[in-house]
């Protein structure tokens, strides 16, 4: 099984970051009984210096380079990700799609009516690549910015009804998508460390938000055993 992480800058991390891709890794190492690939045409991480995605700085050591794949870009969301999602697909041979994206949308781009359909374009051309290829799709978490901006806070509450809509609506046996629920207890006070990008706990949250969505719906893998 091949997995592809897409995501913008919480995804990708900043030098270093632990991300959330590498407590995933070691999840799916723990749980899943049969060889697995994390697979992608990126693998480093946002170095804030360069202003460019050049740093291989992770912080946790053991986190192999052939598991640091991924299709992230610090300011990247799903417009930019639904025209390059088929070629990474099929380049990669991808059977699960892990997906965060449409904070940075939001905030800079498009709103909630554009951004569920660039998600509905990027689900379809994921599937002109695979139409075997299953998709998990985390919520807009809303952040810091959402506590005094009431207009973009009800932007991403739209959103979010939005996707589970396109969910509801494309969801095919063969081709199945799941919508996470937000990650449970994730507070943006808490768990982030700028009130956006995720901390080492706000790391477990979203990998667990992920895990356990597989877990229930499809029986993959386990429940997510947060680590220390």
């Amino acid at each position: 099984m091949r997995f592809t992480f897409v995501g913008d800058s919480m995804t990708i991390g900043r030098a270093g970051d632990f991300t959330w891709r590498y407590r995933m890794w070691q999840h799916l190492t723990s749980v899943l009984g049969t060889p697995f690939a994390i697979v992608g045409p990126r693998d480093a991480l946002y170095d804030t210096g360069a202003d460019a995605a050049v740093s291989h700085a992770y912080a946790a050591p053991d986190f192999p380079a052939g598991a640091r794949a991924h299709l992230a870009g610090w300011g990247e969301g799903w417009l930019h990700m639904a025209p390059v999602i088929a070629d990474t697909v099929t380049a990669h041979r991808t059977d699960v799609l892990l997906v965060s994206l449409g904070l940075i949308d939001l905030g800079f781009y498009t709103d909630s009516d554009q951004t569920a359909l660039n998600a509905r374009e990027f689900i379809a051309a994921a599937r002109t690549a695979n139409p075997r290829v299953k998709m998990v799709l985390l919520p807009v978490i809303p952040n810091v910015r959402a506590e005094s901006d009431a207009p973009f806070a009800a932007e991403c509450d739209r959103f979010n009804e939005l996707l589970a809509k396109a969910v509801a609506d494309l969801d095919d046996p063969m081709s199945p998508i799941l919508l996470t629920s937000r990650p449970t207890g994730y507070d943006i006070h808490r768990d982030t460390y700028d009130g956006t990008h995720p901390g080492p706990t706000g790391e477990h949250r979203l990998a667990a938000a992920f895990a356990d969505a597989m877990h229930q719906a499809w029986g993959l893998g386990g429940p997510y055993a947060p680590r220390p």
